[in-house]
Formats: structure tokens, sequence, C-alpha cells
């Protein structure tokens, strides 16, 4: 199994990127697209790759790289910084496009429901990606709205012949959003209907009224981090999936800011 997983190097560096189009496809939903000449040589390799965005200080002015290539900070003063999925990279037109969920407060629904083209962003990374094999006769991918720039771009990058199923919690019908895929998609969708984000046993109750095919399968989670621990641990000890099948991770965590937490054994 190991040796169908490997992980990748890129070189690291900052980009001042500019905003070229924003787009809104749900209420809770800002895509927005960025560009510019730094993007030359970005690389992004995995579906669930990280990029670190520096957002504006409290002075409203945006952080900037410095003459050595490093963040110029401030007075000393480092920025707010969050790590987001690029959702889409197009290589050929020097696009990176990054989807943001609007919730009550912090620097990014901040930064991103007041973002108009022509608006700076200094984006640092990916320092690495983490693959999975393309081979495996089906894909469980489970998460709430921060999992789901990934989910979305691992189902595009998924061949016609595979088969996929997706667990994912959004607040309610107007949050879903389309999975364009040439795989076969099998969408379960669960609605908090008003519940706040993180509400235990949501996604866990789904998953496990699942029938799973036969066959070889890998599961990806990510929601809040106590959640996605619960997902793994019901994925392996009552599913049945040997540990290297599943890869978790809390892209949040109730009660702290700018979390991250990978989920392993």
């Amino acid at each position: 199994m190991n040796d169908r997983q490997r992980s990748i190097r890129h070189e690291s560096r900052l980009r001042q990127l500019l905003v070229l189009a924003v787009e809104q496809p749900s209420p809770r939903l800002r895509r927005i697209t960025l560009g510019g000449a730094d993007l030359a040589g970005f690389a992004s390799a995995g579906h669930d790759d990280h990029v670190k965005l520096f957002f504006p200080y409290d002075d409203g002015q945006c952080p900037v790289r410095g003459a050595d290539g490093r963040l110029a900070f401030a007075e000393g003063v480092r920025p707010p910084a969050r790590d987001y999925t690029p959702r889409r990279y197009d290589a050929a037109r020097q696009e990176l496009t990054i989807d943001f969920v609007l919730h009550e407060g912090g620097p990014a629904t901040e930064w991103a429901a007041r973002a108009r083209p022509g608006d700076n962003l200094l984006v640092g990374g990916p320092r690495g990606s983490r693959i999975s094999g393309n081979d495996f006769d089906w894909y469980l991918l489970i998460g709430d709205e921060t999992g789901l720039p990934a989910i979305g771009r691992r189902l595009e990058e998924l061949s016609g012949g595979a088969r996929a199923i997706v667990v994912a919690e959004v607040d309610g019908a107007a949050d879903r959003q389309v999975l364009d895929s040439r795989a076969r998609v099998e969408v379960h969708w669960v609605h908090r209907h008003g519940a706040a984000p993180g509400t235990p046993g949501l996604l866990l109750r789904a998953v496990a009224a699942l029938e799973l095919p036969e066959g070889e399968g890998h599961a990806w989670v990510a929601a809040e981090s106590a959640v996605a621990r619960a997902l793994r641990r019901h994925l392996v000890d009552v599913a049945g999936l040997a540990g290297a099948q599943v890869r978790a991770a809390g892209y949040w965590k109730l009660g702290a800011a700018a979390s991250h937490e990978r989920h392993e054994d």
C-alpha cells in the first residue's frame, strides 16, 4: 500500500499575485482567481496541497516580499496567514484559483469578502505534495466546506474508469456545489440546517450508513479536527480499512485559529 503513496518536495518561495476574478458560486463561497508573472514555476501535484496566504495588517497594509525573497515584516509584526488548498491551477493561463468559505470574522473571510480584481495577495508554497495512487477500485472522499476544494479537485483529476463516493457536509441545499468529474460519482450531501460547523456526529452517521464497495479502496477525510479523527477511527476500526488506506486531517479545530492536524497511525 505505501508504495502507492509518495511525497514530492517543491521549491519554497513567496509569490506576489493579483486578483484576476471573483465569483460567488454559493452564498458562503467566494472563488478567487489569482495570477501574475510570479506564478511562473508554480507546482501543485496533489489535490490536497496547501499554500499559505498572507493577509493585510490591521491598518490595511498588505504584506510584501522583501528584496531577499522572504516575507518583509512591518515593524517586526508577522501578518495574519492561513493555509488554503489550490482549487485549480491552470499553468497555460498562469491562473491559481482558491475557494474561500465565508464565516463570521477572521482575516481570510474579511479579505475574501472585500477582494476585487487588481488587489494584491502574497502566497507561499506549496512546500510539497502527498500523492496517492490512481489505481484503487474506489475512492471515498469525506469533508465539510473546508474539504470541498480538495474534493472537487480530486474528482476533476480522476479518470473516467474510476468510482468515487463523496460525503460532504454543508449548511443547506443552497451551499451545495457542482462537482464535475469523468469518474462515476455518488454524492451524499449532509445538511447542518443551522447547526454549528463541527457539530459531532453528522458526517459520522452518514458515513456509517454507507455500504462500501467490494475491492480495494482509498478514503480521504478533511473536517474539524475531532470529527476527522472520529471518522478515521470508524473507517479503520469498524469499516475494516487498513490504516494506510485512510488519510485524515483536521483542516480546522474548534476554539483554535490556523490549525491543521494530520490523523495517522
